[in-house]
């Protein structure tokens, strides 16, 4: 295989805020994986969070560039195992994960969603994302992007006033996420609150490691709780299914598609909730994870609707949240 790596810098249309940080711009790997004249895509983004930088992805990548540009490529689940191998971040895998499943796809053929037996008949509806903002440039992003469903970002010290202030301008459904920002007390006295303004579930409104927090969230919340900062690796899933009422797996946090599959499959048997989400990916990204959608509950992948300018072509998200699959095969991408 070739290997071919490309940083960019992805312009957001507006300031993007959650509890922790803000930012304007989001730095983004794309990786491509060349083999008999096909050529896949993948992405990984960059994230502080997490102490990831696309240059620290790419010295890794750089590390073992010749055993890649060497190895044996057959199916994306050995090429995984390979990777995983060499003590790479799963940030870094992930870039490569995707890069190897539409390759994969494309000398196959077919889409992903094919090659897993699973169809495009029926899937979840993305939301839309509102970052933390003042209320009336929050209101200012809905109507910009009239959506059935919106993520609402929160972690102030005003959030149920917010929700309430956003309910006058719209009847979407709500779903929020704190981003680790509130206790244990204020999800539980706030649940009952948000969800007569019409909320859905709650995603992430304790600390990662607050375990004990989250116990008395799940017995006395009103509201479904979904697992995202807690709910980095397969591991996780079984711990997080005591804990949660669902999982948010994001494809650059467990590795890629590879775990993200099996994390679904477990989710499923341990009766939880699925969701996959994004951090804020091109198409490059976004088509990798709509190529799960026949499996999930739920999904978060606005990605490239946040983006001033998108740097690939594929999925394609209609105004009303309708998903146009490319006729590609693989995850169906190109770049632009």
């Amino acid at each position: 295989m070739k290997i071919h790596l490309k940083k960019y810098i992805l312009p957001l249309k507006h300031t993007f805020s959650i509890s922790r940080e803000s930012h304007d711009f989001q730095d983004s790997l794309i990786v491509s994986l060349s083999l008999n004249g096909h050529t896949g895509y993948g992405e990984a983004t960059s994230n502080p969070y997490y102490k990831i930088t696309v240059q620290s992805m790419m010295t890794e990548i750089e590390s073992i560039r010749k055993e890649i540009e060497n190895f044996h490529f057959t199916i994306p689940e050995e090429f995984h195992a390979f990777l995983c191998s060499k003590g790479l971040t799963n940030f870094a895998i992930c870039a490569l994960d995707l890069a190897a499943h539409d390759l994969y796809g494309k000398i196959k053929g077919k889409p992903l969603y094919e090659l897993w037996d699973t169809n495009t008949d029926h899937y979840p509806t993305t939301n839309y994302t509102i970052g933390i903002a003042p209320i009336d440039e929050m209101v200012s992003k809905m109507t910009e992007m009239p959506w059935p469903i919106y993520k609402i970002k929160l972690g102030t010290d005003d959030d149920v006033a917010i929700v309430k202030k956003l309910r006058e301008h719209t009847d979407a459904i709500f779903r929020i996420d704190a981003n680790c920002a509130w206790t244990a007390k204020e999800t539980i006295q706030n649940a009952p609150l948000l969800k007569d303004l019409g909320v859905e579930f709650l995603e992430q409104p304790l600390k990662a490691d607050d375990w004990e927090g989250m116990e008395l969230v799940t017995h006395h919340s009103v509201l479904p709780v979904i697992a995202d900062e807690s709910c980095i690796i397969e591991g996780d899933v079984e711990k997080c299914a005591l804990h949660f009422n669902g999982i948010n797996i994001k494809l650059t946090k467990c590795g890629g598609l590879t775990p993200a599959l099996r994390m679904i499959k477990k989710g499923k048997e341990l009766g939880l909730k699925v969701m996959v989400g994004c951090m804020t990916e091109s198409t490059v990204g976004i088509s990798a994870i709509a190529q799960l959608l026949p499996q999930l509950d739920y999904v978060d992948m606005d990605g490239a609707l946040l983006l001033k300018e998108d740097i690939a072509q594929g999925v394609e998200i209609k105004a009303d949240g309708q998903v146009v699959f490319p006729t590609l095969a693989g995850s169906g991408i190109t770049m632009i």
